[in-house]
């Protein structure tokens, strides 16, 4: 090893002869980087293996040097945390972070930034358990605990604080010395890297995690302290033409639903069984503002569009607070991890709280560990709009469903035994240990039953005729990767995301009677089931079929607005 600097006086243990050598925290930071940057960081050598950039016993010797630069950072920073106290607990930090961490990026091709991070610091406990498996724990096992029996046992030697410095300089020299060697003998391959595989660097583990959790910090400091910005202070209800009733609006916010596996949208399997026999519209062409539930839905629900919110440090109000400043009635159900703070000044509740407690939910939505199937929303939605405010109500109303929908990557547990057409299916959340056509299976049966809640949900609005015009809208907040390219789930950063990710469904139901009250042309509605739309005009939409007037509005951004006859 590169340092000892232990003292050679031999300890004997109590009771024995045998000499126990006291070993340089040094020692341990050496080893440890070896290790993490060798094992740990398996699922980068290996996505680089098989990359055709480095194919050839050129590309693969390249991988060795990139492999030795990354150990040789990992020295470096480990040398900094060398101080006999800190040593051990710090290294078992990085041990036991970056076990997981391989599992995920390995399983499920997924990568470490700051909104990864923000994704993991928001999951719930059903969402955690979908993710805990047996490949988890063995990863956890080789990779932490196997290395963490060994440090724990290590006796470390003690050195006055500036000679420890000294040592934990020099070792910092020595690595970046050795890196920035192994660098220059391959300097243009690194930097093609460095700039066409960007990837690659939010792969390497430890790093990646505090790198992203670093830059989630700064980003919290820079939004402004203080109470809420306010937004469309002007909002107000639009007077309603002779004979229309107040307007119900049912949004319901899909999750990981992608829009190529709908049948609506010519998918070649029968996914939408049930919505095919009702008059609906899909639009085919709609981008996500994000890659997951963190970074799209307070997004879907800022009137900035995705290109300003993604930059604006602001704290803003959000789509809820001006529908309810405007004298509408909103309510927000919830049957995932949280509203993610949009609905926190509304009413709202959880799906599996019935709205009274005479009604109970009915056998077979809602499993003992707590978690329900989107049907349960609809359960008793007239009680729930019955406890809201009446003046309110008599304006109208809004209510959103936020679904569990197609959450992976447990998807079978998304379903009732009784809709799955599509066998067989993959029962396990290692998607990587079931065949692609399984998972896919599993996968389209999420999308018939969230075919089937939206087509209960229009049922029940057909009975709400008498007392308001009612309409849906279904939008989900992301996409899904389902094996494409070896990559699963979500989460992508924006730029490098497949399009799987990124493109969502968008499923409108309007009657007649709703039509005729908005002034909507419903040959206009079906002409524009291909022209390109977005998050971007959720807002504004909600803003028009709830009759709110605002200067905030944009009808250029309003999917159904440019339909919409003086």
């Amino acid at each position: 090893m590169a340092f000892s600097d232990s003292s050679t006086s031999p300890a004997r243990e109590a009771g024995t002869a045998r000499t126990v050598r006291a070993r340089s925290p040094l020692v341990l930071t050496w080893l440890t980087a070896l290790w993490i940057g060798v094992l740990g960081n398996w699922p980068l050598w290996q996505r680089m293996w098989g990359m055709p950039d480095y194919a050839g016993a050129s590309g693969k010797l390249f991988i060795i040097v990139f492999a030795g630069i990354v150990i040789m950072v990992l020295a470096a920073v480990f040398s900094l945390l060398a101080w006999r106290v800190a040593v051990k607990p710090l290294l078992t930090a990085m041990l036991l972070m970056t076990a997981p961490l391989a599992y995920f990026i390995g399983s499920y091709g997924v990568i470490i930034d700051s909104t990864m991070i923000t994704n993991a610091l928001q999951t719930d406990v059903r969402e955690t358990r979908d993710l805990i498996g047996w490949g988890l724990a063995a990863h956890v096992v080789v990779i932490a605990l196997i290395p963490l029996i060994w440090i724990w046992r290590q006796r470390l030697t003690d050195k006055r604080w500036f000679k420890r410095l000294g040592w934990n300089l020099a070792s910092v020299a020595l690595a970046l010395v050795l890196g920035v060697g192994l660098a220059a003998t391959r300097t243009a391959d690194l930097a093609s890297t460095l700039r066409n595989n960007k990837t690659l660097t939010k792969m390497v583990s430890p790093i990646n995690a505090i790198w992203a959790s670093a830059a989630l910090a700064a980003q919290k400091q820079k939004k402004p302290r203080g109470p809420l910005e306010v937004v469309a202070a002007d909002a107000k209800l639009t007077p309603r033409v002779a004979g229309a009733r107040p307007p119900l609006v049912l949004l319901v916010v899909g999750e990981t639903a992608r829009s190529e596996n709908f049948q609506l949208n010519g998918y070649g399997k029968p996914t939408n069984p049930a919505l095919s026999t009702k008059p609906v519209l899909s639009y085919r062409e709609v981008a996500s503002c994000g890659t997951s539930t963190a970074a799209s839905l307070p997004c879907m629900f800022s009137q900035l569009g995705r290109e300003v919110y993604v930059d604006h440090p602001g704290n803003q109000q959000t789509l809820m607070d001006v529908l309810q400043r405007a004298g509408l009635a909103v309510l927000w159900l919830d049957n995932q991890s949280g509203c993610k703070g949009i609905c926190d000044r509304v009413p709202n509740a959880q799906a599996i709280n019935p709205a009274r407690p005479d009604h109970p939910i009915p056998t077979g939505l809602c499993r003992a560990d707590g978690e329900c199937l989107d049907e349960v929303m609809l359960h008793d939605l007239d009680a729930r709009i019955a406890a809201l405010d009446p003046q309110r109500v008599a304006r109208g109303v809004v209510l959103v469903l936020h679904q569990m929908g197609s959450h992976g990557p447990a998807y079978y547990l998304r379903t009732p035994d009784d809709r799955k057409p599509f066998q067989p299916e993959c029962r396990s959340n290692a998607l990587q240990q079931c065949e692609l056509e399984q998972v896919r299976n599993a996968y389209d049966n999420t999308i018939v039953y969230t075919d089937h809640v939206l087509a209960k949900a229009i049922d029940w609005l057909g009975t709400q005729e008498q007392r308001f015009d009612p309409s849906l809208l279904y939008v989900s907040d992301h996409g899904e990767s389902l094996g494409e390219n070896n990559l699963f789930l979500h989460g992508m950063p924006y730029a490098l995301a497949p399009k799987q990710q990124k493109h969502v469904p968008l499923i409108l139901w309007l009657p007649e009677q709703t039509r005729q009250s908005q002034k909507l042309d419903s040959a206009c509605l079906t002409q524009r089931r291909d022209t390109p739309m977005s998050h971007d005009g959720l807002y504004h939409t909600v803003l028009s079929l709830s009759g709110v007037e605002t200067s905030v509005y944009r009808k250029d951004w309003d999917w159904v607005g440019a339909c919409r006859r003086n």
